[in-house]
């Protein structure tokens, strides 16, 4: 059923959002630009001071100090040290851990033991990767790819073994986790078989259980979630719906919802169990205050913009001739431009879109946060970055990719930009602080999760592909 104004106008209002004034106003100027103090969530040093209702509460943890052995500045009374090095450390089955580290989840184990899930974006040929994941018998999708994901699991103690969850797969990049406990991994990669080397079509969900190493064996892609260039999917735990993002461009990419079929109930095992054509796969469709349709996300330039959003059927998931993003007029999708990761909480899915430039039609960015509220079919924009003047010099974030919801309140974000690189807490109104910084290289941080008691929190840099645990003084931060 189509969202009408009045609906949204309703729906809207019994969220708490404003819809006149600047935001209603400029959520369809074109040529808009957002202010500096909303692009940039300023002020956000460290320094800041927000009254939460409970006294003054300090933004962030301080200026980052700069590591002596070159790897990752922290604030002062944080540590970290490294969990997974490509090249370095080594499987269970002696290979050394692969190559280019990206999203990852974290899972409790038992007697205090942490499982992470963690994708490796590799792509191609694996003939030509030097660190593919290996292929660990009866784990293996496609021989000749080189991608796929390692589960590493992290003792009391500090001791880890790491084996493989799945391989022959390609450019795992993001992925989600789901409620019963496995992790949904995305190739964002579309070859076709006999494309670059691939035996096998590419371009799927796949499902990789960290406690059960048999319910891995003989991979197979969840087809009904369609075959793109996939990049991150979250799983609406009381509804069943899956959201699933899409890295692309030429045209940009789209936001996605799976219904899945009446009755059918999740948990463990039970994606494999459903047919290529199980449910309906649908693109969003948004619409402003108006009820005029926005046909980019880079139409919103002030945080607090409110869409919403109707969903329309994907006429051919599996994209044999016509890639799914190409299947759509213009006038009957909502489009961005590198949407990346996503996170379920507090209701609704966080959706990061990278960056905007001239592939899209409104305003230049370098990174937008939303927040899609399943109950009232509305998409908020959480945090807006303005675009980076001079991503080599340190202070200034831009395009954010992974993303987890911290339990000390805000998001925690993974940079992958030009530049210096970072990882952003982010409070409810869009102020950020920085994490850390990657003292190494310009490589992006990637896979960044929190494990399950919350003290520490774990993050990737891509390459050479080094997984951190960083611990210290975690505390609650302002909402505001």
């Amino acid at each position: 059923m189509a969202l009408n104004r009045r609906e949204f106008t309703q729906k809207s209002a019994l969220a708490g959002f404003a819809l006149t004034g600047a935001v209603g106003v400029l959520a369809t100027a074109p040529e808009a630009l957002a202010s500096d103090e909303a692009a940039h969530g300023v002020p956000g040093h460290a320094d800041d001071h927000a009254d939460g209702g409970h006294g003054h509460h300090r933004l962030g943890y301080g200026p980052l100090v700069a590591d002596p052995d070159g790897l990752l500045a922290l604030p002062e009374g944080f540590s970290y040290r490294v969990i997974t090095r490509t090249g370095v450390t080594r499987l269970e089955s002696g290979e050394f851990t692969p190559a280019k580290h990206d999203g990852t989840a974290a899972f409790a184990g038992p007697r205090g033991t942490t499982y992470l899930v963690n994708n490796h974006e590799i792509k191609g040929d694996r003939a030509k990767v030097e660190f593919p994941v290996p292929l660990a018998e009866g784990l293996v999708y496609d021989p000749k790819a080189a991608g796929g994901c390692t589960v590493v699991e992290v003792h009391r103690d500090g001791t880890v073994a790491e084996w493989v969850g799945i391989a022959g797969t390609s450019t795992n990049c993001a992925g989600g986790r789901t409620a019963w406990g496995t992790w949904l991994t995305c190739e964002e990669n579309s070859d076709l078989a006999g494309t670059n080397g691939m035996t096998k079509d590419h371009g799927y969900v796949f499902e990789v259980d960290p406690r059960d190493r048999r319910a891995n064996l003989d991979p197979r892609p969840l087809k009904f979630f369609g075959r793109y260039d996939h990049e991150a999917v979250v799983i609406d735990p009381r509804r069943g719906h899956a959201y699933l993002t899409e890295d692309a461009s030429k045209p940009n990419g789209l936001l996605f919802r799976w219904v899945p079929p009446q009755d059918f109930e999740h948990g463990r095992g039970r994606l494999r169990t459903l047919a290529d054509d199980a449910g309906v796969l649908q693109a969003a469709r948004c619409i402003d205050s108006a009820g005029q349709f926005v046909d980019d996300l880079s139409r919103a330039t002030r945080i607090g913009t409110v869409y919403g959003v109707d969903w329309v059927d994907v006429p051919d998931r599996d994209a044999r001739t016509t890639p799914v993003r190409k299947q759509f007029a213009d006038g009957q999708v909502t489009r961005g431009r590198k949407l990346e990761g996503m996170w379920w909480a507090d209701g609704g899915a966080y959706v990061v879109s990278s960056y905007a430039r001239e592939e899209s039609p409104g305003a230049a960015h370098d990174g937008q946060v939303w927040f899609y509220d399943p109950k009232r079919r509305t998409l908020t924009l959480k945090v807006l970055f303005g675009v980076n003047p001079a991503p080599e010099q340190d202070g200034a974030y831009d395009s954010p990719d992974n993303i987890t919801v911290s339990p000390y309140g805000g998001i925690v974000i993974a940079e992958d930009g030009e530049g210096v690189q970072h990882l952003i807490g982010a409070t409810d109104s869009g102020r950020t602080y920085p994490i850390a910084r990657n003292d190494l290289n310009d490589s992006e941080f990637a896979g960044v999760v929190f494990s399950p008691d919350g003290d520490t929190l774990y993050a990737c840099i891509q390459n050479p592909g080094i997984m951190v645990a960083i611990t210290g003084p975690w505390r609650r931060q302002p909402r505001r």
